[in-house]
């Protein structure tokens, strides 16, 4: 087994410290973030750090890098004051995946990758057509993280569409379902498939 100290990752060329960190917390979430300005310019991002916060209320959020460069998609939902969740299908990942160039604001990611833009319920903020998960979300707050100047962005669940064939009788989605996909690192892309569901866990 390969062992690296604090000091040896400390030393390690940046690329390959880079991937190995990113790699080493597992397999994370693959969503696509939507964000549109007031002015109308279309924003979407990959992002592989969405997490539950809370049910009741039920609130989601995501971590974004320092914003000592632009970040559209912040800007974007500071000025508009909501954003839109949608979980990555295995047939979108390369589509998904050129989401990360870095295009200037006023360059929407949809045309450039092709995916398709689509408005619900008179929502301002664009989902992904053939998301098999769409969120909803208003911004709620953001917090500073001190340590690496990056922000935990937090937002309330307004409107959630699940395909039909992913949601279980008791509320729970079964993500397989829809081929949805999960980030291994920055740039890999695992299918998971669902082993086993237990019930609630009491002590022997």
């Amino acid at each position: 087994m390969q062992h690296f100290t604090k000091e040896a990752i400390d030393e390690l060329a940046s690329r390959y410290k880079n991937n190995l960190i990113n790699s080493i917390s597992g397999y994370k979430s693959a969503n696509l973030i939507g964000t549109k300005s007031n002015a109308g310019s279309c924003n979407l991002a990959i992002f592989n750090s969405v997490v539950h916060l809370g049910s009741n209320p039920a609130l989601l959020g995501f971590i974004l890098r320092p914003t000592t460069v632009p970040r559209h998609s912040y800007q974007n939902m500071k000025e508009s004051g909501v954003f839109t969740i949608n979980h990555i299908a295995k047939n979108q990942i390369e589509a998904a995946h050129h989401t990360s160039a870095k295009y200037p604001e006023g360059i929407s990611e949809f045309e450039q990758s092709g995916l398709i833009e689509e408005y619900k319920n008179d929502f301002f903020a664009p989902f992904v057509k053939l998301a098999p998960v769409q969120i909803a979300c208003s911004y709620v707050n953001d917090y500073l993280i001190e340590e690496n100047n990056t922000l935990l962005v937090v937002g309330a669940i307004e409107h959630l569409y699940v395909k039909d064939d992913m949601l279980v009788e008791d509320g729970w989605v079964q993500l397989d379902k829809g081929e949805i996909v999960t980030i291994n690192g920055l740039d890999g892309y695992a299918l998971p498939s669902l082993l086993e569901r237990f019930p609630y866990a009491r002590p022997k």
